[in-house]
């Protein structure tokens, strides 16, 4: 009987079943289960089954590694885009999508604020955006204003509401804390400061999903309002 044959679309250090995009994969599943300073060539070689040699051929360096964690959350998270929509709808999308996928992933958030975007897959992502701006009248300087400024705010905001929900989730440990992101206006004097008491006691203006959708929907509408120049 003849010997069975290899196959010949597996290159020198691949093994079966694995991909790119598989092990980007397992790497973001690990980043959310010990941390990104946990974060190692040989761990993630554990968590896939293999030896650390064979991460290195589908990810050649620690750096190419962290950039193409940033960029399976980045393109994940944001949709392809839909020319045929309202260039508004397709920011507001993307706006979401990425605050979201965010907090999924919240160990990736020291990633998208000191990383630029580096990966093709993230500079096609960029280029769609900008193609779509430019071709809605807008000078290719303001749309790269644009698209800049809203990742930057979304980046910001996931990063404030991952702090604000681990600490919430450290303090329902405590028996005696309380996890209210608000009990801190509890000691307040309602006299000196009654507006302030008064959105706590009422919930008004606290609820960070809320804060977020009113920020994106007033960004978007000022873009619009500022002209394409």
């Amino acid at each position: 009987m003849p010997a069975a044959k290899t196959s010949r679309t597996r290159g020198p250090g691949q093994k079966a079943g694995l991909s790119r995009e598989s092990v980007l994969d397992h790497a973001l599943t690990l980043v959310d289960r010990v941390g990104l300073a946990a974060l190692t060539m040989r761990g993630l070689g554990a968590e896939l089954g293999v030896e650390a040699m064979t991460v290195y051929h589908y990810v050649p360096t620690k750096d190419a590694l962290l950039d193409g964690i940033l960029e399976r959350a980045f393109t994940l998270a944001t949709p392809d885009i839909d020319t045929t929509r309202p260039w508004q709808e397709s920011l507001h999308d993307y706006a979401h999508g990425l605050y979201q996928g965010l907090l999924r992933h919240p160990g990736v958030l020291p990633l998208a604020s000191s990383r630029p975007a580096a990966t093709p897959d993230m500079l096609d992502r960029a280029e769609d955006y900008l193609r779509l701006l430019v071709d809605a009248g807008f000078a290719l300087g303001r749309a790269l204003h644009m698209v800049n400024a809203l990742t930057v705010f979304v980046i910001g905001h996931a990063t404030a509401a991952a702090a604000v929900r681990t600490a919430a989730q450290g303090a329902s440990q405590e028996p005696e804390a309380d996890a209210g992101s608000t009990a801190w206006v509890a000691g307040l004097d309602a006299d000196r400061y009654p507006l302030l008491v008064e959105a706590a006691r009422t919930g008004q203006g606290t609820d960070d999903d809320e804060r977020f959708a009113f920020a994106v929907d007033s960004l978007i509408t000022g873009f619009a309002d500022r002209g394409p120049a």
